[in-house]
């Protein structure tokens, strides 16, 4: 089994003008994503809008700048990921292809593995 990264992308004015209602809905979405996805989901969290985001780059002399903000600034940010586990590229995509992102998509990325020395 490999394990892949699901990276939920949306726009967020879209999502902050959500009513309550709409909020709970968007929830249970996801909750219902979970009970399909079963074992198969390892984790994932919900991130807090992109005003909070931090950067840390480095310079060209090598120093650290702290910016506040995204990383890159776009109209779909990333709001949210599931670890998910699967045997293969199409069999993760299948499980990624019910994550609810209605504002957005989703991207599927495999886990890299190091060998272990």
């Amino acid at each position: 089994m490999s394990q892949y990264l699901v990276l939920i992308y949306g726009d967020e004015a879209t999502y902050a003008a959500y009513s309550p209602a709409e909020t709970g809905d968007m929830l249970a979405a996801h909750r219902t994503f979970q009970q399909i996805a079963g074992e198969a989901n390892l984790g994932g969290q919900a991130l807090q809008p992109t005003v909070t985001a931090t950067t840390i780059r480095r310079d060209a002399d090598g120093a650290v700048v702290i910016t506040d903000g995204p990383f890159a600034e776009a109209k779909e940010a990333l709001g949210g990921y599931y670890l998910i586990e699967a045997p293969d590229l199409d069999a993760a995509i299948a499980i990624a292809a019910q994550v609810p992102a209605p504002t957005g998509g989703v991207e599927v990325r495999p886990i890299q593995v190091f060998p272990q020395p």
